[in-house]
């Protein structure tokens, strides 16, 4: 007979997170407003002020609000990246599974370069090449860690020119993750070459508007980041 834990019941505090982040995310409350302090909102919610505390200092967490000693919480800029320290506590038991970041990566990014590739403009075409172009021009002198930060870079934007907020986030997050692999990639004679010329793949697709080219350069991008990644695995 197998085991099972017996379901939580969701705590108040996460209930008063729930429909503080529920105003934040639908638009209720804008990005650099202040919140009710934490006597007025427990007054909102009939419940102690530190059960107000506990709610806020997760939605600080997680990167909703920013908490300002001595002058109260304010919603963050839906922009603002999660903190490494969330993604760390999200995550700590998988960061270092490699099959496990693997796999999420190639869900995740797939998607949000699928739907950044159908609403860039010509502005976010010119922003990407420049990144790009930077990278190429400073790859023999650069090092792995700096020529990572660029990709993440392209990545973070594609990640937001998605125009889905929740796919901006998972790509944040999926930079984090996979940051030690990445730069234990990079380190294969041949990668950052590799890298770069995927990229520039995928950007001259988008810049053509032909989704089915964009695809099959995802599809490539993966089977050649696969191939290293398989080097890494080999070694290990």
């Amino acid at each position: 007979m197998f085991e099972v834990k017996a379901v939580k019941k969701i705590t108040v505090t996460e209930q008063i997170m729930e429909q503080i982040a529920g105003l934040i995310t639908s638009g209720q409350i804008t990005p650099g407003e202040q919140l009710p302090n934490e006597r007025d909102l427990a007054e909102k919610f009939q419940v102690t002020r530190g059960r107000v505390r506990e709610a806020l200092r997760a939605l600080s967490l997680v990167g909703l609000i920013t908490i300002k000693a001595g002058e109260g919480s304010f919603v963050n800029e839906q922009r603002v990246p999660l903190p490494v320290e969330t993604i760390t506590w999200m995550f700590h038991s998988e960061i270092h599974n490699l099959d496990e970041v693997y796999a999420a990566r190639q869900l995740i990014e797939t998607e949000v370069y699928l739907s950044a590739a159908s609403l860039a403009t010509i502005e976010n075409h010119a922003y990407l090449q420049n990144i790009l172009d930077s990278l190429r021009q400073a790859m023999n002198s650069i090092d792995p860690a700096s020529f990572l930060d660029g990709l993440d870079n392209f990545d973070l934007y594609m990640g937001d020119i998605s125009g889905n907020r929740i796919y901006a986030k998972l790509m944040q997050t999926v930079v984090y993750l996979r940051r030690e692999t990445s730069l234990r990639l990079l380190h294969v004679p041949g990668a950052i070459e590799s890298s770069l010329d995927m990229r520039t793949l995928l950007l001259k697709s988008i810049q053509a508007k032909d989704m089915k080219l964009v695809k099959e350069s995802i599809k490539a991008h993966f089977r050649n980041s696969k191939r290293f990644y398989d080097t890494i695995i080999s070694k290990s």
